[in-house]
């Protein structure tokens, strides 16, 4: 018996491609650009440009899209790339409500299928929570000594 392939559309063509992730980033950054807590933490801002062009790059090649990102950036290495930003409970929150307000306006303009927006924010919610470092915990890549 062959191997079992999954010829189930990725989420990226199921909304419509690239123009939904557009929309999705915008939506996002709108938020962004008023958070007190979070624009800061952009070094660029308030141009918001580059960091629109890597998140829609980001998520467009998560959910299927083309491999963009990873050939402009490399492997994503989200939590490296976070580490310099103190990202706490607080941070992690204030991403969440701007990302959760895009999902929903966005998956409702496009009257994405269902279940889309429950698919998004079950990847963005463990994402979020997965860049915490605020931990306190050491880092290390080294097995602990015995």
């Amino acid at each position: 018996m062959g191997a079992v392939h999954d010829t189930a559309p990725t989420l990226f063509f199921r909304v419509g491609g690239m123009p939904f992730f557009e929309a999705l980033v915008d939506a996002f950054y709108a938020g962004v650009a008023t958070d007190e807590v979070l624009l800061p933490m952009y070094p660029e801002q308030p141009d918001l440009t580059g960091a629109r062009h890597r998140l829609t790059l980001f998520l467009a090649q998560y959910w299927g899209g083309p491999t963009t990102y990873m050939e402009e950036r490399g492997h994503p290495r989200l939590r490296m790339r976070h580490f310099p930003f103190h990202v706490g409970t607080l941070e992690r929150d204030r991403w969440l409500v701007h990302m959760a307000a895009a999902v929903e306006q966005v998956c409702a303009e496009r009257s994405t299928p269902e279940g889309v927006a429950g698919e998004l924010m079950a990847y963005f919610v463990p994402t979020a929570e997965h860049l915490r470092n605020d931990s306190g915990l050491p880092i290390s890549s080294a097995r602990p000594s015995r």
